[in-house]
This record gives structure tokens, sequence and C-alpha cells, in this order.
């Protein structure tokens, strides 16, 4: 009976794509409950923080005005020092570290990274910092997976699974969204949508989420909406409604856009300042804590009448914004208050938070703080939504319209255009709130925005670091399968190696004897010089009688690049392309000037592609 069972499991197993790679699973449903406790670890001390600094608004107003410029500064100095003594090979934002340890280092993550997330996203947002908890976490949950991966010794497959599993896990646990927490990896960090790897990152995902939901004992939706979302309207949206959605979504995908350049620009401006880099992040707080403190003077906390604002909205992670957004309460003007006096009051408000928040986040990461654009872009999309929901609602044309609505709609729109994901922002939104009569207009206007983000701006949030690095991604389960596959994993040729002072004449005769073309030439020490490609000694052969007075280093092309055996395809590829080159030899330094110990042609690349693609 047990021998059956085995049978049936390792049956079961290798129709998913894992072979005897079953146990593959258990380690990602570890890793799942795990992270649901580690995620409560990371995401309670934030919450504590920014509970103390409202309650602080709300007893002492006087008080939080003198902290304003102060606090901020304060977290990020320290995070500043932090970042300066746990440096990282990549200097962007944890989740575009991910994407570039995913692309270029095999998966390969430092504990460091987690170190420097949890403490510097903790000391960034507890201060005040406008960023949000979700990207580190993602961080984190992907560093103990690559790790976890090394300690099992797994491949480069395997490792990047794990990654996935601990990123998807990580966000599923805060959000309490695990459909959201796989769509992200999936689309966004991976962008592989096999079987193989999408099995162990579900299984992940739901028992990290069902582990916080039993810590808790709770399974409230991060934005849960009450009844009066829904007052007045027996359906959400029908198919008269579809233009102005249509327009949301345009909408969101330009404004997403302005918020990546925004980010953008402000790194490249704190970058030019000449001064010492930790010091950096208490410039940009300084700013932040100065906007924050003339906004509290100049507009208040009373502003819309009955709702006070202990903190200035666009400070922290701004969850208290999405709640008042979500409510039809928040479009009632209080007597008394500047709202009472008309809805285009109401639509400047909104307006100002968002651009705001745009210049808040730009000035908190962009100036090197730890955190992440999750909760930013869901800010940013629940104002650009319901700035829009309450011009639309007071045009005339649809005066039955709910500016809540909106907002949640552009909650999702702006998160889709920020990554690129439309899946992503659907799923996250559907999750955190629970609120399915809106997933019409949801898919809608994320796909909208994804179209209008990707025709203005190539990169998402993520992509545009590593662009500005000078680092290229590709998209779809074909650069995964190269990015999966390491120099190693092709066979080389051996190498038929010359030296600079050779002659043209014992290069045709190393030709004739091994039948090959292209030639590695290497100094006494056998290390990599440059070669001499067949084109070049077919072009030399123009003056056949000149061949016995020819050297190699009169056609040698130094400019050619060498490969380590650790090099993953998709820069090997790379490498062939940008000097059409029908081989490059592999070395054993990482300096590119190591000892050579083979060939990698482009043939045997693509053989080994084909392979690893019809395996897939």
């Amino acid at each position: 009976m047990a021998s059956r069972l085995w049978n049936f499991a390792l049956r079961t197993s290798a129709r998913l794509g894992f072979g005897r790679e079953w146990w593959l699973l258990v380690v990602a449903a570890a890793l799942g409950l795990f992270m649901g406790v580690a995620a409560l670890g990371f995401i309670l001390p934030i919450q504590a923080l920014e509970h103390t600094a409202e309650s602080l608004g709300l007893e002492r107003p006087s008080l939080l005005l003198w902290l304003l410029p102060i606090v901020p500064v304060v977290g990020a100095l320290l995070t500043g020092i932090l970042n300066r003594l746990l440096p990282t090979e990549f200097k962007g934002h944890g989740v575009s570290a991910v994407i570039f340890a995913v692309s270029r280092r095999q998966s390969r993550l430092r504990l460091r990274l987690l170190v420097r997330q949890w403490l510097g996203s903790t000391l960034t947002i507890g201060s005040g910092g406008s960023a949000g908890p979700e990207g580190p976490i993602v961080t984190i949950g992907a560093v103990i997976g690559a790790n976890l991966s090394r300690l099992l010794r797994l491949d480069a497959k395997g490792g990047t699974t794990l990654l996935g599993c601990g990123a998807a896990a990580g966000l599923a646990s805060v959000f309490n969204a695990p459909l959201a927490g796989i769509f992200f990896v999936l689309e966004v960090l991976l962008r592989d949508f096999s079987l193989r790897t999408f099995t162990p990152i579900v299984i992940a995902a739901v028992l990290a989420a069902a582990t916080t939901q039993t810590i808790l004992g709770t399974n409230e939706p991060l934005f849960g909406v009450g009844p009066s979302f829904f007052a007045g309207d027996e359906m959400a949206f029908t198919v008269g409604m579809t233009p102005p959605f249509l327009l949301l979504g345009l909408a969101c995908g330009v404004v997403a856009v302005a918020f990546t350049r925004g980010l953008q620009l402000s790194e490249r401006l704190f970058e030019r300042l000449s001064i010492t880099s930790f010091v950096r992040p208490a410039i940009g707080a300084g700013f932040l804590g100065l906007l924050g403190l003339i906004y509290m003077l100049v507009v208040g906390a009373d502003v819309l009448g009955n709702q006070t604002e202990p903190l200035p909205p666009f400070m922290g992670n701004g969850y208290m914004v999405i709640y008042r957004v979500l409510s039809p309460d928040f479009y009632v003007a209080a007597e008394g208050s500047l709202l009472a006096q008309g809805w285009p009051l109401l639509v400047g408000l909104l307006v100002l938070w968002a651009g705001l928040k745009i210049v808040a986040t730009s000035l908190t990461l962009g100036s090197g703080g730890a955190g992440g654009l999750f909760a930013p872009s869901l800010v940013l999309g629940a104002l650009v939504g319901s700035t829009f929901g309450v011009a639309v609602s007071n045009s005339g044309w649809f005066p039955e319209v709910n500016p809540a609505h909106f907002a949640l709609v552009g909650m999702a729109a702006m998160v889709a255009a920020t990554t690129h994901a439309p899946m992503t922002g659907v799923m996250l939104v559907y999750e955190i709130t629970q609120t399915y009569v809106l997933i019409v207009p949801l898919m809608l206007c994320a796909v909208i925005s994804v179209i209008i983000g990707r025709l203005l701006c190539r990169d998402n949030a993520y992509t545009a670091e590593l662009a500005a690095a000078g680092i290229r991604l590709g998209g779809t389960t074909d650069l995964t399968l190269l990015r999966q596959l390491s120099v190693r994993d092709v066979p080389l040729m051996p190498p038929v190696t010359v030296r600079p002072s050779d002659s043209g004449q014992r290069l045709l005769e190393l030709s004739e004897r091994f039948a090959v073309t292209d030639f590695v030439v290497v100094n006494e020490s056998e290390n990599y010089l440059g070669m001499v490609t067949g084109a070049d000694l077919q072009a030399a052969l123009v003056f056949r009688e000149a061949i016995p007075l020819l050297q190699v280093e009169e056609i040698e092309r130094t400019d050619l690049p060498s490969v380590t055996l650790d090099d993953t395809l998709d820069v090997a590829l790379d490498r062939f392309s940008d000097h059409d080159a029908a081989s490059l030899a592999v070395v054993s330094g990482t300096d590119g000037g190591g000892r050579v110990i083979g060939v990698l042609t482009r043939t045997r690349l693509m053989r080994e592609y084909q392979h690893a693609l019809s395996e897939s």
C-alpha cells in the first residue's frame, strides 16, 4: 500500500513537471508557513509606530507640529547609516534588486539585503516617510527563499522558484491577498507562468496568508467597505458607465508615468549632490517634514470638518486616505468646513493630496529611503479615482455615480500601470476590499492604464531603475528559460589557442588539423586576450601570399568579451548579438581575463535552449 502511494506521488509530481523533486512542494509549504509568521514580525512594529504618531496628532497636535520636521530626519539618517554599513551590489529599491538577482545573478541574494530592508523600512515608514511595507516584505521573502535554496543546494531553477515562493508568501501575508502575491511574482518578478513554477508559489502564498489569519484570528480585508458603499445603486456598473471608466484608466496611466518619472528625477537629483551618500535620505526627509509642517499650518487638520486628519495625508503609508475616499460619507461636506462651499474645492483638495503624495514619495525613496511603491500607488490611484468620480458625478451626465466606486477602481488601475501587471492590480484590489461587483470596471481600467503606461514609458516603476543602470530586461517565458540556464549547462568546445606572435600559417595549419575557424588568443599564462574569428581569417586569405608574414596580433579581435561558467544564457546571448560573434571564450575568472577553459558556440547555446524549451 505504501509503495502504491509513493508511486502515485511520483507520477503526480512528474505530471506537474517536478519528477523526483516533489519535495520542492514540501519546502514551499514550509516556507509559506514561516513567512506567515515573519511578515507579522515585520509589519506589527511599523503599525505600532504609525498608531503612536496618529494618537499624538489627536491628543497633542501642537507637539506634533514641532516633531514633524525632526522625526523623519532622524529616521532617514539612521536608514542612511544602515545603507552605508550594509551596501548591496545593486543600488536600487528592494523589488528592483530582486529582479536584478533573477535576471543576472541566478537568483542569488545576500542576507544583508534582508536586514537592510527590514530595519530600513521600519525606520523610514515609522518616522513618517512616504512609502509602503509591501515592497520590503516581498524582498525579505525573496531573500529567505533564495538563501534556503542555497542551503538545500538547489539548481538555478529551484532557487528561482523558492525565491518566488518567499516573495509571494510575504505579499500574501501583509495584504491578506494570496492571489495578488501569486500574480505579482509571476507577472513582475519571474515572468514565468509554467506549471512547475506556479504550483509551489500557490502553495506558499496560500499557507502564508492562512498562517497570518490564524495568528491574528481574523479574515477581514485590509480596506473593507461598508453597506453605504453601494447605497442607492442596484448595480455598481452598467454598459452606460463604460466611457467614464475608460477615461479613468487613461488618466491613471498618465499619472502612473508621471509618478515613475518623478521618482527617477528625484533619484538623479540626489545622486548629483556632492555629499556623502548616507546623509541624502536625511535631506529628503527634511524637505518632507518641512512640507508636512507647511501643510498643517496652511491647510489644517480639520479641513474636512468632522473628519480630522491627525497627520499630513501624504506622509506614512497613506492608508488613512484610502479609508477616507472609499467611504461615501467623505463626499458629504460637514457644515462649516471648507468643502461645504462646493465640490470644486473637494476636487482641488484631492488633486493637492495626489500631487503632494508624488512629491513626498519621490523625496523619500529618491533620496535613498527604504520602502515600497505599492502603498503610494494605491493611495495615488484612490485619489485620482476619487477626483474623477467627484467631477463626473457633478457634471450632470452621470449624477447617480458614487465617487467611492471610482476611487476603488483607480487603485487597481494605478497599481497595474506602475507595475505593468494588470492581473496583479485587479486581484490586489479585489482581495483587499473583497468587493466583486466592480470586477468588470476593475479589469477594464487596469488594462487601459497598462496600455497607456506602456505607450508612454517602456519600463515600469521597478525596471526603470534597471534600465537606468544599463540592464535590459525582456519578457515572456523564452527569456525566463535563458535566465534559468547557465553556461555550465551547455557542452563546451575544447579551445584551440594561439599566441599573439604566432604566424598566419600556423592558423591555417590548426584550422585544417582541428576543423575549426575560431581561435582563442592567450598569453603565456593561458589567460584570455582575444579571438581570431573565421571571418577575420577569411579576410586575410584574400592576400594569401602574405600569410607567412602575418601575425595573429594583427587580426586579433580584442573587443570580443568572454563569459564565465556562472553567466546565464541570456547574458551570453546578448554578447553574441552585440558583437556578431559565432563563439565566445569561457574563462575561469570573473573580470573577463582569466584562464581559458573552453569555447561556447552560439549553435550549442541555442541547442540547449531548444532542449530546455521542449522539457518545459
